[in-house]
């Protein structure tokens, strides 16, 4: 079971709101922002093509208060444009086009602009990009059945706008809070991509939600157990966020009134921040990890420490191995590190054991909520990986937040 802790606390000086998950008395992910500050993570603008990369096939789009952000041109074709501009003909410098923030700004690149209009939900996603209807992988068959069947009528309907993809939360959905959100998502779509088209250049159509209601939003309703805070106003936001769109856990919700014992030493969220900021993090068995970010890819280490016995050596590396297979699962979420991930195990002689190691990180993997995929063990024992690029890593927002603080 998780709990969702939300507080403050101060970050090299700079106060910070913080949201973490928490699982077994374990951090197992963390999300910040500076007190006073909004995302632009997952708003749809108005932007106007400024010029088109054609080397890189890439669009530059500048968008909201003077940002410019990367749109890759292959979208282009199912973008959806301003009022008189049909989306037949090659893009071009001038053009307006309704774009959404799907990735940070992150290390020197420019904010990811797409042109795949996302609604997000607690049970459904509607999507301008993919006009079908699908459903998480998580889901079993008869949980996929229920909701297809759910989704029939507009199965049904042949000029619709928009794609429908049930998420694994789906399953908990009665129909009548299924179909209540889904006619919300609907009207979002009609108020944004439909009507916005109308609206002049640079405009704000769809402010995404704080990133704490995000959180809670995406976690699995199934293994939430608790949400806490100890903020009034934050307390106010998801009580009325709750009564609104997930009456059913608003039982779960508590403010935390302990002064004694802050939230954030009580859940070790502190304890959290200062781990992120360490290369060397220390298993059980005595071995240890060294997580490394480069411009190009994360590699992590795996070491055996202050082992050095060479008896029963392999059956030692196996367990190392395993238990850190569980460490770096969680060091990627709790860090949020994306891209491609190289993860250099001990060596193991024993091909059943490498068998074993692959598929007990991808049993790890499969927990978190952002799209990890572990591809093979290269001849050099290297364990390839990569996670969906959404927010920037957690050591860069601290980064940030001190050079703001400082000034430099």
């Amino acid at each position: 079971m998780s709990r969702l802790i939300i507080t403050e606390l101060s970050v090299h000086g700079c106060p910070c709101i913080v949201c973490s998950v928490t699982e077994d008395q374990s951090v197992m992910e963390l999300r910040l922002e500076a007190a006073g500050k909004k995302s632009i993570l997952n708003n749809i603008y108005v932007g106007q093509v400024e010029n088109i990369a054609s080397n890189i096939k890439a669009a530059f789009v500048r968008f909201g208060d003077g940002i410019t952000g990367y749109l890759p041109l292959e979208q282009a074709a199912g973008a959806v444009f301003t009022a008189g501009r049909k989306g037949d003909s090659p893009l071009r410098p001038g053009d307006e086009l309704l774009v959404q923030v799907c990735r940070d700004a992150m290390r020197g690149k420019l904010p990811a602009l797409t042109t795949n209009l996302n609604f997000p939900g607690k049970y459904l996603v509607l999507t301008t990009g993919n006009k079908k209807i699908g459903f998480s992988g998580k889901l079993t068959k008869e949980e996929s059945a229920v909701l297809n069947k759910w989704l029939e009528p507009e199965r049904e309907q042949k000029d619709r706008g928009y794609g429908i993809i049930a998420r694994t939360n789906g399953a908990e959905a009665q129909k009548e809070e299924f179909l209540h959100e889904l006619a919300f998502l609907k009207s979002l779509y009609q108020k944004t991509a439909v009507l916005g088209r109308n609206r002049t250049c640079f405009s704000l159509l769809y402010e995404a939600e704080p990133f704490y209601l995000a959180a809670v939003r995406d976690v699995y309703s199934r293994d939430l157990e608790e949400i806490v805070t100890d903020l009034p106003e934050v307390y106010e936001r998801l009580q009325r966020y709750l009564q609104d769109f997930r009456p059913e856990d608003l039982t779960k919700l508590r403010f935390y009134e302990d002064k004694l014992l802050p939230l954030c030493k009580l859940y070790r969220i502190e304890h959290a921040l200062e781990e992120v900021q360490q290369e060397k993090i220390w298993l059980k068995s005595g071995g240890f990890l060294v997580i490394q970010q480069t411009e190009a890819f994360v590699s992590v280490d795996v070491n055996s420490g202050k082992y050095t016995g060479k008896k029963k050596a392999e059956e030692t590396y196996r367990k190392i191995n395993l238990e850190a297979a569980g460490e770096i699962a969680r060091q990627i979420r709790l860090r949020n590190l994306s891209g491609i991930i190289l993860i250099d195990f001990i060596n193991m002689s024993n091909p059943d054991h490498q068998d074993e190691l692959f598929h007990v990180l991808q049993k790890h993997l499969r927990k978190d909520p952002v799209k990890c995929r572990a591809i093979d063990i290269t001849p050099l024992h290297i364990l390839e990986m990569t996670r969906k690029k959404v927010r920037r890593p957690v050591i860069e927002e601290i980064r940030d937040l001190t050079e703001k603080n400082t000034g430099s």
